[in-house]
């Protein structure tokens, strides 16, 4: 009995607009022999994934998730800053008014070396 061959998947070109969130998992499916829905899964559960690694960092102490070959995403906590009066920088000897900030938690994200590398 002869096995049938998979159909091949459609070759990847550049996409000449940002692909939707439907022709990437339609994309990713074909190529890896996923359902779209299953493809779906996968992204939602590594939604998860990240939300709870990057939750509540604390002060002094960021968070992490590694993309692997791909990216690193820190999540950090900038505590609130107190209104103050400073130095203007434009116009020597005369201050400014700073405003106070409030406490927030910020995310950066690192492209690795495979990354840049494919770029």
């Amino acid at each position: 009995m002869a096995k049938s061959a998979a159909p091949k998947p459609p070759k990847l070109t550049a996409s000449a607009k940002p692909r939707g969130k439907s022709e990437l998992y339609r994309t990713i499916g074909d190529h890896t022999g996923l359902a779209r829905k299953q493809v779906a899964q996968v992204f939602e559960t590594l939604a998860k994934i990240m939300s709870v690694d990057l939750t509540k960092p604390v002060a002094n102490k960021p968070k992490f998730f590694v993309v692997p070959g791909l990216m690193k995403v820190k999540s950090e906590f900038k505590p609130a800053s107190k209104a103050t009066t400073k130095p203007n920088p434009f116009k020597p000897g005369e201050m400014m008014e700073v405003k106070a900030k409030p406490a927030k938690t910020v995310l950066k994200i690192r492209p690795l070396k495979a990354l840049k590398g494919m770029v």
